[in-house]
């Protein structure tokens, strides 16, 4: 079976599953997101404060593709203090787009106190045509919330999503869910990859035996169960093969919920603070990291 089709509130189609771009140097960046439409990703994901957006550019415009057949999405992170109009323009011209599919908030201190005022700087942006879609990323319900009232309803929620967090986040997908704001799943993998051995291991490595899959397929496949957008990344070709493969496992109930009880036994939000996607520079970037740890964990 396909990867389902996502569709966001104000009715365009996602890709459901993107090729990150965080902490991918810039000297390999464009050979990176090369290889990774080559195997058939469509759908981009990059930040104001990764660095490579440039890069990323170079990329796509090797590639010949027409710009209606890849998704894009960058971020709006506040580096050197710039506001949604400076940044948009600035990603744009890097990006040698003239416009993104999805543009979001990198953080909810970013617009802190008034999230409403910093929301209405991106519904300006998605006016103007810059933005086809707009959301957010790390922002909790309280966050979301303060947005009820706003003409646009954000598209997406971008957040740190896997089993050893989804009892903690459950609250937050219920809300968006309510809402019809769709989530967006970055670093899904790091049950396997940071803490191999741990309690999800016996779940998904029997799935994975079963099915004759590998043991991050099935991780990736339980995000997809969720109808989450799945964002990972590889410099690996048969790494990317094998989650765009993705598209083809179905969990079981069973397989779903034995994922699940398993990841309420391990490490919660509390032990993943350093995988919060770095949001703007030097002593800015200190308390950005911090607040945004203080988000995950609230």
């Amino acid at each position: 079976m396909p990867f389902q089709e996502i569709k966001l509130n104000d009715g365009r189609i996602i890709p459901q599953i993107g090729f990150g771009t965080w902490k991918i140097p810039q000297e390999k960046t464009q050979d990176n997101v090369l290889t990774a439409i080559d195997v058939g990703f469509d759908h981009i994901d990059t930040a104001q404060v990764y660095g490579n957006e440039l890069q990323v550019g170079e990329a796509l415009k090797e590639t010949g593709l027409k710009r209606s057949d890849i998704w894009v999405t960058t971020k709006w992170s506040g580096v050197a203090g710039t506001r949604p109009a400076q940044a948009i323009k600035q990603s744009l011209e890097k990006l040698g787009l003239s416009y993104v599919d999805l543009y979001l908030i990198h953080s909810p201190r970013l617009v802190r106190p008034n999230i409403l005022q910093g929301w209405e700087e991106m519904q300006d942006i998605h006016k103007q045509g810059l933005a086809k879609s707009i959301g957010v990323s790390n922002f909790l319900v309280s966050d979301l919330q303060e947005l009820e009232s706003a003409a646009i309803t954000p598209a997406m929620n971008q957040i740190l999503l896997h089993p050893y967090v989804y009892k903690q986040t459950k609250p937050l997908l219920d809300y968006c869910a309510q809402k019809d704001i769709k989530i967006e799943a970055y670093s899904p993998l790091i049950p396997l990859t940071t803490y191999p051995g741990g309690p999800v291991d016996k779940p998904v490595y029997a799935i994975a035996e079963r099915l004759g899959v590998a043991p991050e397929q099935v991780l990736l496949a339980w995000i997809k169960s969720k109808g989450a957008v799945i964002l990972s990344t590889s410099s690996k070709k048969d790494r990317l093969e094998r989650y765009i493969a993705v598209a083809d496992i179905d969990l079981t109930e069973e397989d779903v919920e034995a994922i699940e009880a398993a990841g309420a036994k391990g490490p919660g939000l509390a032990r993943f603070r350093k995988y919060v996607k770095p949001l703007a520079l030097g002593l800015a970037a200190q308390a950005a990291v911090y607040v945004a740890y203080k988000c995950l964990l609230a």
